[in-house]
């Protein structure tokens, strides 16, 4: 996706096939019939993973780390990130930022490789509430909260943190959203009068955008994520403004339209 002069360019980690009562429900009940994001033979959703690389002047940007070199659940099938960003020729050092969306495993995995910073010359950054509630905070998931602390731990040293909106680099604005998480984080991609939305687990498929019947299950705080997904939907119908939510397949862009009243999408 080209955002005036800066491009975004989506970098797979791997896949996932869930099946749907895994990622989404309707409050309703209704089944689910999204033809942009369809259920294979056996009932699952593909989800995505990865990051997006965001060149701006003279820095290299990550938004996000996928899940990494480890097996969460026999669902996902990841890894890639690496071998990906070197076959677009970035290199480990090359990486300047990484920002992240929120601390969930399949968004931090790549921070580190035993025990090390895997980027070494990057300045980390996340919302102070996502770091205190997956560092300090009681686990909601045992197992996977404590795989995610040990893995974001050393970069530590690292690190900087958000507790507002804000311009965190020149061209990438950082703007709150919790509700899937404390700290959850939309990074907005600005150049030339055009704008980008990363919208992270705002919204992990097109229903949520389109129907506010649908909402995720793996929320911390379903109300306000429920408020948040609304809110970002009427936006970006009104604006016309490109998006990525963190799963989408190919970690492709869409857009938000109006068509006989109706909000609809389609692929950007």
């Amino acid at each position: 996706m080209k955002i005036g002069s800066v491009h975004v360019v989506p970098v797979l980690d791997g896949v996932a096939r869930l099946p749907i009562e895994l990622a989404v429900a309707s409050q309703q009940g209704s089944p689910w019939d999204c033809g942009h994001q369809p259920l294979d033979a056996r009932g699952r959703i593909r989800m995505d993973i990865g990051s997006f690389l965001v060149r701006i002047k003279d820095r290299t940007i990550l938004v996000d780390l996928g899940v990494g070199p480890r097996s969460i659940h026999e669902a996902f099938v990841t890894g890639g990130l690496m071998v990906n960003l070197n076959r677009i020729s970035v290199e480990p050092e090359d990486v300047t930022d990484v920002v992240f969306t929120h601390l969930h495993i399949d968004h931090v995995g790549w921070s580190t490789v035993q025990g090390k910073a895997t980027f070494p010359r990057a300045t980390y950054r996340v919302h102070a509430a996502d770091w205190a509630h997956f560092m300090t905070g009681a686990p909601v998931d045992p197992v996977l909260d404590s795989l995610v602390r040990e893995v974001i731990a050393p970069i530590e040293g690292q690190l900087e943190t958000f507790d507002a909106e804000t311009e965190l680099l020149p061209g990438l604005y950082a703007r709150p959203a919790p509700g899937h998480t404390p700290g959850s984080t939309i990074f907005v991609v600005a150049d030339a009068g055009e704008r980008a939305l990363l919208l992270g687990d705002v919204a992990h498929t097109v229903a949520e955008l389109t129907d506010p019947v649908w909402e995720g299950v793996a929320d911390v705080d379903k109300s306000a994520a429920n408020a948040v997904r609304q809110r970002i939907a009427d936006e970006l119908e009104a604006s016309g403004d490109a998006f990525a939510p963190a799963h989408f397949p190919e970690l492709a862009f869409g857009r938000l339209v109006t068509v006989d009243g109706v909000r609809k999408f389609a692929w950007a």
